[in-house]
C-alpha cells in the first residue's frame, strides 16, 4: 500500500483535551535543528521536547523515550488508522515520523509551551493545524554545498542516502518562507542567540 496517496497524513486535535502554545523548528537533515532546540530548551525552562514517534531504527545512542518513541512498522500505521497522530510523514519509504496526540495532550497539560523538532513537511503541517498558537522557525544551512559538507562529516551514511537527502534538502530550503522566521546557521552560536530572541518574544507575547 502507498500510505502517501491513499491516506491523509492532516489529523485533527480532536483527541486532545488542552490547548496551549508551540514552537515548530524545522530544516532539512543536518542543518542544526537539534543543537538548537536543545539551546532554547537550556534557556527557557516553560519549554518541554515533543517527542516524535517514528519507525526506523535507533541510530547510535538514541533511546527510545528519550530522542524518539521507535515504533514498530505495523504498530506505526496501527496508529496512522486509529487517528492518534497530530501529523505524520512517510519521510522515505516505509520510514515514518509523526507527532503522537497523547505526548501533546500530556505536555500541553503541564502548562508547558511545547516544542517540537520535525521534518519540513510535519513542520508546514503543525502551524497549519496550530495558526497563530504556533511559532515556526524554518533552520537553513548557509548553502547546499555546506549541507553536503555536513552530513558527509557525520560519517552515518552512505553515498546514496547523502545524495538523496541533498536533494530533498534543495526542495525543501524553497518553502522557508511558508514558516514565520527562517534561522540561517552559518554561525552557530548567532543562529542561536537569533532563536532565543524569537522564541522570548513568543512566550511572553
Amino acid at each position: 500500500m502507498n500510505w502517501k496517496k491513499s491516506k491523509s497524513n492532516h489529523s485533527t486535535f480532536s483527541k486532545i483535551e488542552h490547548r496551549g502554545k508551540a514552537i515548530i523548528v524545522s530544516a532539512p537533515s543536518g542543518s542544526g535543528k537539534t543543537t538548537i532546540v536543545r539551546a532554547l530548551m537550556s534557556r527557557f525552562p516553560k519549554l518541554a521536547f515533543s517527542i516524535s514517534a517514528t519507525s526506523r531504527d535507533p541510530r547510535g545512542e538514541e533511546k527510545n523515550g528519550e530522542d524518539y518513541y521507535f515504533l514498530e512498522l505495523n504498530e506505526f500505521k496501527k496508529r496512522i488508522e486509529a487517528d492518534g497522530f497530530v501529523e505524520w510523514e512517510e519521510v522515505y519509504q516505509n520510514q515514518f515520523y509523526g507527532t503522537l496526540k497523547s505526548e501533546v495532550d500530556r505536555l500541553w497539560s503541564s502548562g508547558s509551551v511545547v516544542i517540537f523538532d520535525v521534518d519540513v513537511v510535519g513542520g508546514q503541517n503543525l502551524k497549519q493545524k496550530l495558526g497563530a498558537q504556533a511559532l515556526s522557525i524554518f533552520v537553513s544551512p548557509p548553502s547546499i554545498e555546506e549541507l553536503e559538507k555536513r552530513l558527509r562529516g557525520r560519517g552515518t551514511e552512505d553515498e546514496e542516502k547523502v545524495q538523496m537527502r541533498l536533494k530533498k534538502a534543495a526542495q525543501e530550503m524553497d518553502t522557508a518562507k511558508k514558516f514565520d522566521f527562517t534561522l540561517v546557521n552559518d554561525d552557530l552560536e548567532q543562529a542561536i542567540e537569533e532563536g532565543k530572541k524569537i522564541v522570548s518574544k513568543f512566550i511572553e507575547s
